[in-house]
């Protein structure tokens, strides 16, 4: 037994310095943008998905085919419009005179790292075509259920809501995303860098992988074995609890968005190449798994602005 920990530790040693390396050549990739790029590897090992809210033009595709470049990862886009159809997205049966019998014909869902690229460009009944794709790892069409390919991985961006043409979320679907950030512009070394330097899809395609599908699986085995102190988990209940009672909110956290917060502390701490959770890592992670899931009392009343409250109100004991 103890050869087999020390195996075990020696394994997960090698995979995050692969995953270190890894982080590395998406910063080469994607400039200035180092702490949106670990928060999007913890997404990835926590074994959740990523909600990108940003302009137009920040990076946002670039990251997602960054990282499956990076991953060695199957890789698909679906742009999203008013007339996209589910069955655009999941796939469809179709009968084949041959046979005599319809065919599933599988759509780009199924694939490891699928951008959803200006997710809220589509009409709510096209949105909500992923929600068991997200949630479950697998779709149902005619009665039939199909399984996604693993490690399977969302990374939808979506255009702020004031711009033209937009359908918001629904809380549902907005539930199924573990953390959501923002790229933001980035700094003027790296927006230099950027102008100066090769184009980035040319670099994106001559980026060989530094990590496969199974590293990815084995991470987030990894990460599942990562501590969290009786003390840790009590912080996390207390940060649910106070943002059920917070002044201006009307709807707080759910214990899923509390597991998600765990899941998510871990693997950032695992990142950190540690083996325990420190309320530093949840801290970090707070306000990008918490602000799209708050519903605020007042329109004017900022969701970021309520999980930095709520942050705040609760003390680490």
């Amino acid at each position: 037994m103890p050869d087999q920990a020390a195996d075990a530790a020696i394994v997960t040693d090698r995979l995050l310095q692969a995953a270190a390396d890894a982080m590395a050549q998406v910063n080469r990739l994607v400039l200035g943008k180092q702490r949106e790029i670990r928060l999007t590897f913890t997404t990835l090992l926590a074994g959740g998905h990523l909600l990108i809210e940003d302009l137009p033009g920040l990076g946002k595709t670039t990251l997602a085919r960054s990282m499956a470049a990076t991953l060695g990862l199957d890789f698909q886009r679906v742009q999203f419009t008013s007339d996209l159809l589910p069955a655009d997205i999941l796939g469809v049966s179709i009968f084949e005179p041959e046979t005599r019998a319809f065919r599933f014909h599988e759509g780009p869902v199924f694939t490891q790292l699928l951008l959803a690229d200006e997710i809220n460009r589509a009409p709510p009944r096209t949105q909500s075509a992923l929600l068991e794709a997200m949630a479950e790892h697998q779709v149902s069409v005619d009665g039939i259920t199909h399984t996604l390919p693993q490690p399977f991985f969302v990374v939808a961006t979506q255009n702020p809501v004031d711009l033209a043409g937009t359908f918001p979320l629904p809380d549902s679907q907005m539930d199924r995303f573990l953390l959501r950030l923002r790229l933001g512009y980035p700094d003027a070394g790296a927006e230099r860098e950027m102008l100066a330097g090769q184009d980035r899809r040319d670099l994106i395609a001559q980026s060989l992988p530094r990590l496969s599908s199974g590293d990815v699986l084995a991470l987030r085995a990894a990460v599942e074995r990562v501590h969290a102190s009786e003390a840790l988990v009590a912080y996390v209940q207390a940060l649910l609890q106070e943002s059920r009672r917070h002044p201006g909110v009307q709807v707080g956290l759910s214990p899923r968005a509390g597991l998600g917060l765990l899941r998510g502390a871990r693997a950032y701490a695992l990142l950190a190449g540690r083996r325990h959770v420190l309320p530093e890592d949840v801290q970090a992670l707070f306000a990008h798994v918490a602000a799209h899931r708050l519903v605020a009392e007042s329109e004017a009343e900022g969701r970021d602005t309520l999980a930095e409250r709520i942050l705040a109100a609760v003390a680490v004991d």
